[in-house]
């Protein structure tokens, strides 16, 4: 009887390293029985059996792994843009300037959007082989390359032979079936590997993806699923190679696995491609089997290519509704721009082939979008039959859609915050940029609602980078369920569910008397939380949401200390905080905590703007409190801004020259010693403005947007 031990327990009892392990097994030098569950079996005759080869090899020597690899390109798929990657990238270089963030939502192998790279990508689409391809090729999550290497080289190395549901339904069929025993050992055990906590989600969808690739490399059929050829040799085998995805991840970007249509509903981006299924040939029906092997669900087959269940993977724009579809998703799209492709087909092929939206559709549906412009370039489609179909082109129609991103507001009550300004302020920065500072971000109003999508979000106040950077992380479901798991522990008010009168008040009178006691407790458990994760931000909400005007305020201990407020959560303020996190998980976002003075700023240049929302050296307020903001750094921003200037930076410093009787003095003198390169726009809540002149203005209260344009 055999003893069960790890890979790990085997290599340290044979003195070697893992690669000259794998290394071994690959060229057949030694061999290790392997139970089911993928651990070698051995016994004392077998470790001195093995020893004694060892030794007639030399080993321990430490040989090199021996794999191959593989890129996001090398692999069949129907309508796989590849090909057309100059054609698209150049159109959208000439077509589309200044975008920072790229929506690919029917990315199929995800070939355009990794022409995309240096932006932020979200990538979607509704089979999931090709979604766990794209978590693998953009995902941000760090994975281990030795351990992805070695992994494979341990999975092209073994010879499973027990039976398993790849062998059971699909021996022989479109593979033997030693490579169905094959996959189907290597997919339960990334499986187990993963459950186990021995990968991470990024390593389990490499693992997928590097097998996904091998088994379409070998498939025996045509380049889809829809049937296999009978008598086949099986000449080549199942070899894994390791997929050369990058570390080094733009953090932001997303790997969706949803319908388009509802998903755009919830998603912006600066700019989205299109392109959808051009006909009646369902991509579920052509890729069943990777479908299967990438869920490993392993549902019962039917029929003669052993397809599973597929109803709810069908697509409509395979069908009489495709033009319905396509209205219904361009409705939904919230961007600068659309790039759809579609080709030319029409009525050249068979009616299987042909197009189902037409041309008249297309520039109808996307022409009340905005501006269209079409492209083409000549190809070659994908063809299983005898068919010689000529001229073909493919198209890009590009819509400069109508309008800008509409406003939301920042769920912080932050003081100062823009938000009533921001239709006086925001025609007032220019829109070719790729790099928006948000230097003083408070509550985020301004950063959220530029039309760039690349923003640097950067406060003093920690609190601010770590609850925005929770609400980004976390699902949103996850976020508004622990904020009312909150609510409910501590018997706050919820008046979105249960109104005022459930607890004896008026929406004029407020919630305090209700709310009173209950939020002195949550206040007092939330100072004595020593750990900073997530349930820390979202209580630190919950008590923001529930205090004294909104507000942030902590004294000088660093304990939270506003009193209790007249509002709860209600609907308003969970209609901000949703829209709020929706956008805020969409944009290529970045948060920093440092003083201006210290924020890292070598690669800004002249397609960077900066805006400065400075706490009021005349004004009152909490940030400004505890000599928050005092004379001299009031003159070291003016300098830093003066700075930015040299290098050509654009910048906007948002301030006021007189309040209630005081005067800035430092700021106008400033300005009036620049009036030839910067200018004063007054602000106010009558959406007046007017340019600054002179130092002679003596308004009340002066709230000007200093421009250096």
């Amino acid at each position: 009887m055999g003893v069960v031990l790890t890979s790990s327990e085997v290599l340290k009892e044979l003195q070697m390293s893992r690669s000259t392990f794998y290394y071994l097994l690959k060229h057949n030098l030694i061999t290790v029985p392997v139970s089911e569950k993928g651990r070698y079996i051995w016994d004392d005759a077998l470790l001195r059996e093995l020893k004694e080869k060892l030794r007639a090899y030399n080993a321990p020597v430490e040989a090199e792994p021996s794999y191959k690899t593989v890129n996001i390109s090398n692999r069949r798929y129907l309508g796989n843009k590849y090909k057309l990657l100059h054609f698209i990238r150049q159109t959208v270089a000439s077509e589309c300037p200044d975008v920072t963030t790229v929506a690919d939502i029917f990315a199929g192998t995800g070939s355009v959007a990794s022409a995309f790279a240096d932006k932020k990508i979200i990538a979607n689409d509704l089979l999931y082989f090709n979604h766990i391809c794209h978590v693998a090729w953009f995902g941000a999550e760090k994975y281990d390359g030795e351990k992805i290497r070695n992994l494979i080289c341990y999975y092209n190395a073994v010879s499973p032979t027990e039976e398993n549901y790849m062998s059971e339904h699909f021996a022989d069929t479109f593979f033997s079936l030693r490579d169905c025993r094959k996959i189907g050992f290597i997919r339960e055990d990334i499986e187990v590997n993963f459950r186990n906590g021995n990968i991470n989600a990024r390593e389990r969808a490499i693992l997928i993806t590097s097998l996904l690739y091998a088994m379409d490399k070998i498939a025996n059929t045509c380049g889809h699923y829809d049937a296999y050829i009978k008598g086949a040799s099986f000449d080549r085998t199942l070899e894994l190679a390791v997929p050369l995805a990058s570390n080094e991840n733009n953090v932001n970007n997303q790997c969706y696995n949803e319908d388009a249509n509802l998903l755009v509903k919830r998603i912006e981006a600066d700019l989205v491609y299109i392109d959808p299924p051009y006909n009646s040939r369902q991509y579920c029906d052509a890729y069943h089997l990777l479908e299967n092997v990438a869920r490993w669900e392993k549902p019962e087959v039917k029929g003669v290519a052993l397809k599973m269940d597929r109803q709810h993977l069908k697509s409509d724009y395979c069908t009489a509704s495709a033009a319905a579809a396509f209205e219904d998703l361009i409705s939904g799209i919230k961007a600068r721009y659309i790039v759809l492709s579609y080709n030319n087909m029409a009525e050249k092929g068979n009616e299987r082939s042909n197009a189902k939206i037409s041309d008249d559709d297309i520039m109808r549906i996307l022409s009340r979008k905005g501006k269209v412009k079409i492209f083409s370039e000549e190809y070659r489609t994908f063809n299983a039959g005898k068919t010689q179909i000529k001229g073909n082109r493919e198209r890009l129609f590009v819509c400069e859609c109508y309008g800008q991103k509409s406003l939301i507001q920042s769920p912080l009550n932050y003081t100062g915050g823009k938000f009533k300004l921001l239709p006086q302020i925001l025609p007032h920065f220019p829109t070719d940029v790729n790099r928006f500072v948000d230097l003083f971000c408070g509550g985020g109003n301004v950063g959220m609602n530029v039309s760039c999508n690349k923003v640097i979000f950067n406060d003093k106040n920690p609190l601010l980078k770590n609850m925005f950077e929770t609400f980004k992380t976390l699902d949103k479901e996850t976020t508004f369920a622990k904020i009312d798991q909150i609510i409910a522990e501590n018997g706050l008010s919820d008046s979105s569910r249960y109104g005022y009168e459930a607890y004896g008040c008026t929406s004029a009178s407020g919630l305090a008397p209700y709310n009173g006691e209950k939020f002195l407790k949550l206040r007092e458990a939330f100072n004595a939380m020593t750990e900073r994760n997530a349930d820390y931000y979202i209580t630190l909400y919950v008590l923001i949401v529930f205090a004294f005007n909104n507000q942030i305020r902590f004294n000088k201990k660093g304990q939270y200390n506003l009193p209790v407020g007249k509002r709860d959560f209600n609907k308003n303020m969970r209609e901000k905080l949703s829209a709020f996190i929706d956008r805020l998980k969409n944009g290529d976002y970045r948060f920093e905590n440092a003083d201006f003075r210290e924020l890292a700023n070598g690669d800004w240049d002249e397609k960077t703007f900066v805006y400065a929302d400075p706490p009021y050296l005349i004004t009152c307020a909490t940030y400004n409190e505890q000599d928050g903001w005092n004379e001299t750094m009031e003159r070291e921003l003016l300098a830093y801004l003066d700075g930015l200037h040299e290098r050509g930076i654009r910048f906007a410093l948002s301030n006021v020259l007189r309040s209630k009787g005081k005067e800035n003095t430092i700021l106008i003198d400033w300005l009036n010693r620049n009036l030839g390169k910067y200018r004063a726009i007054y602000l106010n809540y009558s959406y007046s403005n007017s340019n600054y002149h002179t130092k002679d203005r003596t308004s009340g209260a002066d709230e000007v947007l200093i421009v250096n344009d």
